[in-house]
């Protein structure tokens, strides 16, 4: 018997209400949120959550935008260029 898959994890960056930053990260948390920084004052904060579970935080109230983190890969220094 094979395990059921897990959801892919995708990193998150959030922008919340900043008058209520710790009532909105902590509804993130219950709506599936791991959250691995925050930037009280910002209003900002980043985190992984499984890709499903996206809708469910762009709906939590006081959350302003939900945006997946992006990689970029640069060339080396020294390669010619492009």
């Amino acid at each position: 018997m094979s395990e059921p898959t897990q959801p892919a994890l995708v990193g998150v960056i959030l922008a919340v209400d900043p008058d209520r930053f710790a009532e909105v990260v902590e509804a993130l948390r219950r709506a599936g949120l791991t959250v691995t920084g925050e930037q009280p004052v910002l209003g900002t904060l980043s985190g992984t959550v499984a890709e499903d579970r996206i809708p469910a935080l762009e709906v939590v109230d006081g959350v302003e935008s939900v945006d997946r983190e992006r990689t970029v890969r640069l060339p080396p220094p020294d390669s010619p260029i492009q």
